[in-house]
């Protein structure tokens, strides 16, 4: 379970276990097509399909990200459905904007379109 503190930051072991979980190609893969899908997710099956991953191989992966607090899980009749827990993503977000970026949002530029993101340095030069 994923433990936030009274302002919805998360606690550095959630915040490992999830970029823990998001170090690996196809986890991090996966949880990007989650996030394109939105909230209502996508079936285990058309996650696999869209990867080119084996069914089981899928599932372990799916269950770290899980584990992570990254997904969660529903039965539609047969199907499983997978979605991305947008609450963990923002309070991870969070997590490193107030902690890498020494707290003011403005600190931490917008991600270019290169993705990778900016740092902004002050007045006197200093990132």
């Amino acid at each position: 379970m994923i433990h936030f503190d009274i302002r919805r930051i998360m606690e550095k072991t959630d915040v490992l276990a999830a970029l823990a979980a998001l170090a690996q190609d196809n986890r991090l893969d996966t949880f990007r097509l989650l996030v394109r899908a939105g909230p209502d997710g996508l079936p285990a099956g058309q996650v696999a399909a869209a990867l080119g991953l084996p069914p089981n191989t899928l599932s372990f992966h799916f269950d770290r990200l899980r584990q992570a607090g990254l997904v969660t899980v529903r039965r539609a009749g047969r199907s499983m459905i997978y979605a991305a827990r947008f609450d963990t993503m923002r309070a991870l977000l969070g997590y490193l904007t107030e902690n890498c970026c020494e707290g003011p949002p403005n600190r931490c530029g917008p991600a270019g379109k290169t993705g990778r993101a900016v740092i902004l340095s002050n007045k006197d030069g200093v990132a």
